[in-house]
């Protein structure tokens, strides 16, 4: 019962999914165009370490708009010691007295990493703002110092990106109630997501405010609409690669040869085996 009950649920989302987006890129298309992308994100890597190349990559947007299926899509098939995503939870108590950027900046990145933010310090120009976190005073204060940070970052040899994904009220609703239908994604619906919610208008002027007050000509933002997820990840890769200089550079000739493999079954230590259900 709970088996047909669970195919219910995939239909109607399936369903659901088509409807919002009947123009959603076809499966086979997409993977074969991620490939090929990340096949350059690979060369890109090797460039990035061969001459210490500094890169932030900053993603912001609403919650649903599909920032982490990006990240995702961008980082599956290179280092996580090279592409180095940074998520930071809600700021400690000492963090709360510390100079606003000052858990930011730690975090940015030496010669041969590309650091992704997922949110970053413009939380301050939105949830923070929008949901109380801080004062007027000081998100206007933000909004004013943020261009001399990135002036000094990018004045430092940091190769700067910021994205803003953006997504209609409806297509956000939808992706939000599927994720209290589907139990895979139940950990993405925080009460601050609930809250967020009701308050579209809201961050609209807030995220109005903040392009205004930042989008500079060394640090501009550039938007992606996110309708359909397996566009807009591959439009931001591709836009990433285009903006980021690299070649690809040569690989020398790679053989393994033929080795040796002894008859030996193994040892003899009673090793405790996972059982083979699949």
């Amino acid at each position: 019962m709970a088996d047909e009950s669970e195919k219910r649920r995939k239909k109607i989302r399936k369903a659901s999914r088509k409807a919002a987006n009947p123009e959603s890129m076809k499966r086979k298309a997409y993977e074969k165009e991620l490939e090929r992308l990340h096949i350059e994100l690979v060369h890109l890597q090797r460039w990035v370490v061969h001459h210490g190349l500094k890169v932030c990559i900053v993603f912001e947007g609403r919650d649903g708009a599909g920032k982490g299926g990006v990240i995702k899509a961008l980082t599956e098939r290179v280092s996580p010691r090279i592409f180095r995503v940074v998520a930071l939870p809600a700021p400690t108590d000492r963090e709360k007295t510390q100079l606003y950027f000052q858990r930011y900046i730690k975090h940015f990145p030496a010669a041969g990493e590309i650091v992704i933010f997922d949110r970053s310090w413009y939380n301050r120009a939105g949830i923070e703002r929008v949901m109380d976190f801080c004062t007027e005073d000081e998100a206007v204060h933000f909004l004013s110092q943020v261009p001399m940070m990135e002036r000094a970052m990018v004045d430092s040899g940091i190769v700067l990106l910021k994205y803003w994904l953006e997504v209609s009220p409806e297509e956000q609703q939808r992706r939000l109630e599927d994720r209290v239908d589907d139990g895979r994604k139940t950990w993405k619906l925080s009460e601050m997501d609930l809250k967020s919610y009701h308050m579209w208008d809201a961050y609209t002027q807030a995220r109005e405010a903040m392009f205004e007050a930042s989008d500079s000509a060394w640090a501009p933002w550039f938007a992606a609409k996110s309708e359909d997820k397996r566009r807009v990840r591959l439009n931001v890769i591709s836009h990433l690669l285009a903006h980021i200089p690299y070649k690809q550079l040569p690989l020398a000739p790679v053989k393994l040869g033929k080795r040796k493999v002894g008859k030996s079954k193994g040892g003899t230590y009673p090793v405790n085996y996972v059982p083979e259900r699949f």
